[in-house]
């Protein structure tokens, strides 16, 4: 199905993070457009909270840049705007009520438009809303997390383990909610450890490991190449070092002109990776 709107792009051009003489992020260049929803994926310490972080501005990149429909985003913030992000824990002040927090996140994004609140009536969190955030149970907390999330309808989506302590139903109703935001042309980045949910959501797969890019390419691809039947044993076969098949390896010589574009059927390129 074909974005309703025009599909935002989400670059990263060079992006390089070190912390004195780690690398953390190796010059990592990454396309990618609306109306998918990329699972980020690696190990622990693989960069994949670094290169999020550097997106949501809480970290600066060493060099590269990351821009948002062409243009290069600045410290100055104003392209957090068009972001929405669902953290895994949700730091809200504690004393806040639901509401409270929509009134305080409304005024810090000067936000003026029609607000999503379907998840709110998805989610019947209408008498949660009044409650002190830290009256609520965990669950209810990933709902309201989930809620203000939503609320803006940004272009990009960041969701950080976003079904975590959420009951079935719950769940369902935000992977519902997250399907139609790709079909609006949402760019959606998911990172999760319940591969489960990714392999229901996912269109693409960004695997990275010690901050490079291992694999790139469509969910599909991914079980085709690694003969496997699951995202999970896929995924498990990256971890312990067994390539997936056409995707170059960081040690090779030829690595540094290496480029893939992945289409989903009608020949247009929908993500472009390229291994540094």
């Amino acid at each position: 199905m074909q974005p309703s709107t025009p599909a935002p792009t989400l670059a990263f051009r060079g992006l390089t993070k070190r912390y004195g003489k780690r690398t953390v992020l190796d010059r990592l260049e990454l396309d990618l457009t609306g109306g998918r929803v990329t699972a980020l994926l690696g190990p622990n310490g693989a960069g994949k909270t670094t290169l999020l972080k550097c997106l949501l501005g809480l970290v600066h990149p060493s060099s590269g840049d990351i821009l948002i429909d062409g243009r290069a985003v600045d410290r100055a913030g104003a392209y957090r705007h068009g972001i929405g992000f669902m953290p895994q824990l949700p730091h809200f002040p504690p004393h806040m009520t639901g509401r409270e927090l929509v009134t305080m996140l409304d005024d810090l994004r000067d936000f003026r438009g029609r607000p999503d609140e379907e998840l709110i009536d998805a989610f019947d969190l209408g008498p949660d809303m009044d409650k002190p955030f830290r009256t609520l149970s965990g669950g209810t907390r990933q709902k309201v997390n989930a809620a203000l999330a939503f609320r803006y309808r940004a272009p990009v989506m960041v969701l950080d383990e976003p079904t975590a302590g959420l009951d079935p139903v719950a769940s369902l109703a935000l992977k519902e909610k997250v399907r139609s935001c790709r079909a609006r042309g949402c760019t959606v980045v998911v990172t999760s450890h319940n591969m489960g949910d990714l392999e229901a959501l996912a269109d693409e797969v960004i695997f990275l490991h010690e901050g490079r890019i291992r694999f790139a390419g469509g969910l599909d691809e991914l079980l085709r190449n690694t003969g496997r039947a699951s995202l999970e044993a896929a995924i498990a076969d990256l971890m312990r070092g067994e390539p997936a098949p056409g995707t170059p390896e960081s040690g090779d010589e030829e690595s540094g002109d290496a480029a893939q574009r992945i289409g989903d059927g009608d020949g247009k390129p929908r993500l472009r990776v390229e291994v540094a």
